[in-house]
């Protein structure tokens, strides 16, 4: 080992390890961080920024318009990339950092690499108190970023600059790790990213890493294989893991190997293409009769990289009380959820080590034969449900519309609202992998800025494809500045804003329990004293996007055609209906908190009924 050492200033060295650290993907050695979304202030701005600007054509920097669009842009780009690569996000101390909450939230939610360098306040404290900084009179230590510790796997503090020799590993082994993936936190106060130390040299010697694939305990997997032999209608829920550990041609070998039928989670979409005759649909809250339907009456439930999420399990009404689930994961906690028998290791080598011990079972063929039928049953639906005319202008049937015309191998992305239910319900898998959906966080304001952070995936690997954004007028509201940065970046997107006038799914749910429409829809809002619509295409255009206004489905699918054509970011607005054209099948029971004392008789009559489904409730241990 050599004892030469290199003079730099922490933010240049944290720089230039980030710099030399590779992963192998299908053969090819590319940079393990694709590079970062930045906005400067005075926390981040002389240091981190000067060590930046030196590294422009190894770590691209992206300029964000809010720090929380740069996380979600963050985790999209690593949804992209299957959690192989990741992106940083920087933020000044203060307000900037603290914006980055949500986004780490949902980052930590789905289980994405993220890494966060954002800045704090200085270690000698010799100017305190400075702009930005919180005072807590009790504890001089405490600040915004110790709330990070909520949303982060690993959260860390330098105040010397020798501790990111150990600091910056333990992060990165975090963000590449199957079971603790999560974002990374790591508060740079501001005179300390300045301060210098003489670093060994081998610390930026060039590092490949390789994702850790763990094998599952052989006597999990023996006791895994005999209730699956024993099992007279077994099922399989294909979580987002599936993906991740990029063994989706291991769970469709196995399932084909045993035909036994496959459901898939939200995060799940696009494990199975919509064609395959063992893909029976969308389990959940947001899913689909075929694959509810068999839920019920599995006895064997084999759950493999999933977190079974409430709206997965139909807040656990989904599944027979007695069913056994067999949980294939690799991280132990989810493995172990709801009196699972576990089942701990990677997807890929768990799937090909079960399959191998079930060697010569088959499930019944009557029941592969009810799934398919039940599958047939709800694909007539879908037709039905996502025919345009078949009712006023709905979600559903713009989703029908972009689904006929759009390329197999493009990325359809929503999240929060009633657009991921619907797309979840409707949305036929072309390609494997085609398909996010976040609903971990169920967060307002990732479609826009996430669809930018997956288009600058996806123009790594598949430039010629399209990312297609379904967004509704709340969130498009919440969050839209990202146009003006897919603009500035020339990284396309298509995007839907389908108009209904408020945040109409919650309205529904607030009508469903018996409530009046109240504060939801921008009609029902008592403080607005003036009805002014949005024009969504004229705000777009004013960042530089190509933009329609549509009337129909019809007339949506020739601007989609025309979106598709075009060289820059289009945007394509349409009104649809807030009462009429939901996905009316396909629902399990969802828990929500209702009041059990109301003056209301409609309130109190809609607990009552919620409440009669309890009794389907597996309580877990």
């Amino acid at each position: 080992m050599s004892d030469q050492t290199v003079r730099l200033t922490v933010a240049q060295a944290i720089i230039r390890y980030l710099e030399n650290q590779f992963i192998e993907i299908d053969g090819e050695e590319l940079r393990l961080c694709g590079g970062g979304f930045g906005i400067f202030g005075h926390g981040n701005v002389c240091c981190l920024g000067e060590a930046l600007y030196n590294a422009q054509d190894t770590l691209p920097l992206y300029r964000g318009q809010n720090e929380q669009g740069m996380g979600f842009a963050a985790a999209a780009y690593a949804k992209q990339w299957l959690r192989q690569r990741f992106m940083f996000c920087t933020a000044s101390a203060g307000p900037g950092t603290a914006n980055l909450l949500t986004s780490a939230a949902l980052a930590h939610a789905n289980r994405l690499p993220m890494l966060l360098l954002c800045g704090d306040a200085f270690v000698t404290r010799l100017p305190d108190p400075v702009l930005q900084q919180l005072e807590h009179f009790g504890d001089p230590t405490f600040g915004v970023n110790d709330s990070f510790k909520a949303v982060s796997r690993f959260w860390d503090r330098i105040s010397h600059p020798a501790q990111i020799l150990q600091s910056l590993p333990a992060a990165l082994a975090t963000l590449l790790d199957p079971a603790d993936c999560g974002p990374a936190f790591i508060g740079l106060p501001q005179d300390v990213q300045g301060w210098t130390y003489d670093y060994p040299v081998e610390f930026f010697n060039k590092k490949i890493h390789r994702i850790r694939r763990i094998a599952a305990d052989l006597d999990e997997v023996a006791d895994a294989a005999a209730a699956l032999r024993a099992a007279k209608r077994p099922m399989i829920i294909a979580g987002g893991g599936v993906q991740y550990s990029r063994a989706v041609a291991e769970l469709t070998a196995f399932a084909e190997t045993h035909q036994i039928p496959v459901v898939e989670s939200i995060a799940g979409r696009a494990n199975l293409v919509a064609s395959h005759d063992l893909n029976i649909g969308p389990i959940g809250v947001t899913g689909s009769n075929s694959a509810n339907t068999i839920a019920e009456e599995a006895d064997v439930i084999l759950s493999v990289g999933c977190r079974l999420q409430d709206f997965t399990t139909g807040s656990w009404t989904a599944f027979a009380k007695d069913a056994q689930i067999i949980g294939l994961n690799a991280a132990r906690h989810d493995a172990g959820k709801h009196r699972s028998l576990p089942v701990v290791g990677d997807a890929k080598l768990g799937l090909t080590t079960l399959g191998a011990a079930l060697e010569g079972y088959k499930a019944p063929e009557s029941w592969t034969a009810k799934a398919r039928a039940e599958r047939a049953k709800w694909d007539e639906y879908v037709t039905q449900n996502t025919t345009p005319g078949n009712g006023p202008n709905s979600y559903a049937q713009a989703i029908g519309v972009v689904n006929a015309l759009c390329d197999p191998r493009d990325r359809v992305l929503a999240a929060a609202g009633g657009l991921p239910a619907e797309v979840t319900a409707n949305w036929r898998t072309l390609d494997v992998g085609t398909v996010d959906v976040e609903f971990g966080f169920s967060c307002m304001g990732y479609e826009i800025a996430g669809g930018w952070g997956a288009r600058i995936a996806q123009a790594e690997r598949e430039p010629d494809q399209d990312t297609i954004v379904f967004c509704g007028d709340g969130s498009y509201l919440l969050m839209n500045s990202d146009i003006y940065s897919s603009v500035l970046t020339n990284k396309k997107l298509i995007l839907l804003v389908l108009d209904n006038g408020g945040f109409a799914v919650i309205n529904k749910l607030q009508n469903n329990t018996g409530n009046e429409s109240f504060n939801n829809l921008i009609a029902d809002t008592p403080t607005a004293t003036t009805q002014v619509g949005v024009d969504f295409a004229a705000h777009a255009a004013s960042m530089g996007a190509r933009t329609e206004t549509v009337a129909t489905p019809e007339e949506l699918g020739h601007a989609f055609l025309r979106a598709k054509a075009a060289d820059r970011t289009s945007v394509i607005v349409m009104k649809v209906d807030a009462y009429e054209g939901w996905t009316k099948e396909g629902h399990t029971w969802w828990e929500v908190g209702t009041p059990h004392i109301t003056n209301s008789d409609r309130v109190r009559q809609a607990h009552i009924d919620w409440e009669s489904s309890r009794s389907k409730q597996r309580k877990g241990v």
